[in-house]
């Protein structure tokens, strides 16, 4: 049996989740069907994603051990440098879909199986680690401004929370499209940071020089108050997550009144990948990264990610 390195869930831990990490070797997974095949990843990127996982959510033990990753780009069995988009059609889902390291094995590791149709080329003008960074966070972040938040009609976005992969995604792709952006931060060196991407940057909770035409939202209860408050009329709130709480208060007299759209994505499509991927290349887009790592540094990389500290992403060379 070929075996590979990989960094796994071998148990979870609600209250620890560093505990539930492991890096070791694994067998490399087969792939399930004729149309999967197997990528040998070159890099791959950290996302919450992971850490919840290692909580235990969406992770139930019947499925462990379960190598974790969304995020990878490599090199497929025939040679051709590719992006892996990480959705999967899945019958067995409510959704319909899952994400890999959710039911199939995702991309810490040597090599990674998934549907040809998920392989995406990559761009010769990007790097490995630039394209690892974009399957997750930052395809989220395109997709909630142009599927969902239709900011081709906009001309202000506010994005809560910058620092985080999505919110510092959405920041610089507004950025490029054109738009007046505004970033929210509790950290004054964030504030700092997301203002030399050039977006107005203000600290969590101040006021709005105007009220926006799209809001992004991955906060939750902390910020979803003054995201409700900065909406201009007919105004798109984008939420694709709740970082510090998913129970916020509403005041559902400001969404009719103000005929607000309240609107919940998560990932995005091949296609929204590709048109991703054409951008970036075209208009000299380059993801923000905080740290890379190589791989036999996954345990430091996670480490950082818990500690909430990061501007953009964390992403592993598989090569060292």
């Amino acid at each position: 049996m070929r075996c590979m390195r990989a960094a796994f869930a071998s148990t979870v831990d609600a209250d620890d989740p560093l505990a539930a990490l492991r890096v070791g070797e694994l067998p490399e997974p087969d792939p399930p069907a004729p149309d999967w095949t197997v990528v040998e990843v070159r890099a791959s990127s950290l996302n919450h994603h992971d850490l919840w996982s290692l909580r235990g959510v969406g992770l139930p033990a019947d499925r462990l051990p379960m190598i974790l990753g969304c995020d990878a780009a490599g090199v497929d069995d025939a040679g051709n440098e590719v992006v892996v988009h990480s959705v999967v059609p899945d019958p067995a889902d409510p959704r319909g879909m899952s994400i890999l390291s959710e039911r199939y094995p995702g991309t810490f590791a040597d090599r990674v199986t998934v549907p040809r149709s998920n392989l995406i080329p990559k761009p010769a003008g990007l790097t490995f680690t630039e394209a690892a960074c974009l399957p997750t966070a930052w395809l989220t972040a395109y997709r909630m401004l142009t599927t969902r938040g239709r900011v081709d009609q906009a001309e202000s976005v506010l994005v809560q929370g910058a620092g985080g992969g999505v919110a510092t995604a959405a920041v610089v792709l507004a950025v490029a499209l054109g738009k007046r952006v505004y970033a929210t931060s509790r950290d004054a060196e964030k504030q700092e940071r997301v203002a030399a991407l050039g977006a107005t940057a203000l600290a969590s909770g101040s006021r709005l020089p105007e009220r926006v035409d799209v809001v992004i939202e991955t906060v939750g209860a902390a910020t979803f108050d003054h995201s409700m408050k900065s909406a201009a009329p007919g105004a798109r709130i984008v939420v694709s997550g709740a970082t510090s709480g998913h129970l916020p208060a509403v005041d559902l007299r400001r969404v009719f009144a103000m005929q607000l759209e309240i609107l919940g994505t998560s990932m995005g499509t091949p296609d929204e990948l590709r048109d991703l991927l054409a951008l970036c290349a075209q208009r000299g887009i380059r993801p923000v990264v905080d740290t890379e790592y190589g791989f036999s540094e996954v345990r430091d990389a996670f480490t950082r990610l818990h500690a909430g500290s990061t501007f953009g992403k964390l992403v592993l060379d598989h090569r060292r």
